[in-house]
């Protein structure tokens, strides 16, 4: 589907429906481009794909950039599309933003009718049964009749939302009683919600899709954000960042993919080793199996600073010479990065943790260190 034509125009490729938060993060992308890359917002043609890889062929082919989801500060990292950015021909990152994920529940039409049907039935019930002297007094804080949207929940048996969406709401769907149902985006499933169902999406869903709001920010945790990367040709990549990279003020924030060909004890120290010697700022890491290869792995750094800065070609130049697979999967621009710490309520129950030094010499033979620790 596409939105808006313009001259020229550089196509952004998204998994839609309209509505989606990848459709919200291209939108963002397009305006990342006017700021780091001095490209008209004005500019930008965004297009609906239904899959994910749809949008990556469409890059690959030339057709213009992508935005997929790429890490989620609830359910980590979007591993489907981390695996295809691992085996794309020719396609690499060079954009990253940000969105806030907040859900809404939806119903449809017909839902919200039946339940104002069965709200104005119960309310009547209820007022011929109560002397209109009582009527003011009738219902206390713990007998409130339930409201239209409350029935319109009840009446439901399924939630339908992206698989991290559901991941991301999962009190609700408990709390009613509903059936989780994947749908291929959030968008996708508020366009093709059926009657009896509730979708969860952005709110702009209830006025693309004709919907009514039933429930606000039903996610089980304040502040969910997911981050997306913006794709392009590899060759795109560096001509893109040449704007960027010409500003000597300008940081950036790679992600690098490592497979070592050997494995054995030591093998992922003396790769991390490389990277601590360079003096480069691991963000993250993490481990991905090859396919069907018991034992093997590819590992994903995210740090911060450039492929072409020395101190970084010289770790890359050293672990190719090791015999180990390379590749830089993305690149892009960052704001001045904080530094949060993880406050105690963050943390998992049980654990083994002290505030300073060790409140008693033994703690080693404490049987709750024991217990966590399986010792």
């Amino acid at each position: 589907m596409r939105e808006s034509m313009t001259r020229q125009s550089t196509r952004i490729h998204y998994l839609g429906p309209q509505g989606s938060f990848t459709h919200q993060a291209a939108i963002e992308s397009a305006a990342e481009a006017s700021r780091r890359l001095h490209m008209d917002v004005a500019d930008f043609e965004f297009v609906a794909c239904d899959t994910v890889p749809q949008i990556l062929h469409a890059v690959e082919l030339g057709q213009g950039w992508g935005t997929i989801a790429w890490e989620n500060n609830v359910e980590g990292f979007v591993v489907p599309n981390l695996d295809l950015m691992m085996d794309a021909a020719d396609a690499a990152g060079f954009l990253r933003v940000g969105v806030n994920v907040r859900f809404d529940a939806f119903v449809t039409e017909r839902t919200y009718r039946h339940a104002c049907e069965q709200y104005a039935s119960e309310i009547a019930v209820d007022d011929a049964q109560i002397p209109a002297r009582d009527n003011a007094n009738a219902y206390g804080a713990a007998s409130t009749p339930p409201t239209i949207d409350e029935l319109a929940i009840r009446d439901c048996t399924a939630v339908c939302a992206h698989s991290h969406g559901l991941a991301q709401c999962r009190r609700f769907a408990r709390e009613h009683g509903l059936k989780p149902v994947p749908a291929a985006s959030n968008a996708a499933a508020c366009r093709d919600l059926q009657d009896f169902q509730i979708a969860l999406g952005p709110s702009i869903c209830a006025n693309i899709y004709g919907l009514h709001r039933v429930a606000a920010n039903v996610g089980d945790f304040d502040g969910a954000r997911t981050e997306f990367l913006t794709i392009a040709p590899r060759s795109q990549v560096v001509e893109r960042l040449r704007i960027p990279r010409s500003d000597p003020k300008t940081e950036f924030e790679s992600v690098i993919a490592f497979i070592p060909l050997v494995t054995g004890p030591g093998v992922l120290a003396n790769l991390l080793d490389v990277l601590r010697d360079a003096q480069l700022n691991m963000v993250s890491l993490i481990s991905r199996p090859v396919k069907g290869r018991d034992g093997t792995y590819s590992f994903l750094a995210t740090l911060d600073a450039a492929p072409w800065d020395e101190r970084f070609v010289n770790a890359l130049v050293e672990i190719c010479e090791h015999g180990d697979w390379v590749r830089t999967l993305a690149v892009y621009p960052r704001d001045e990065r904080n530094y949060p710490t993880v406050s105690e309520w963050m943390l998992p129950a049980g654990g083994v943790r002290f505030e300073g030094e060790p409140h008693m010499a033994n703690w080693r033979e404490s049987a709750d260190v024991r217990k966590e620790l399986l010792w």
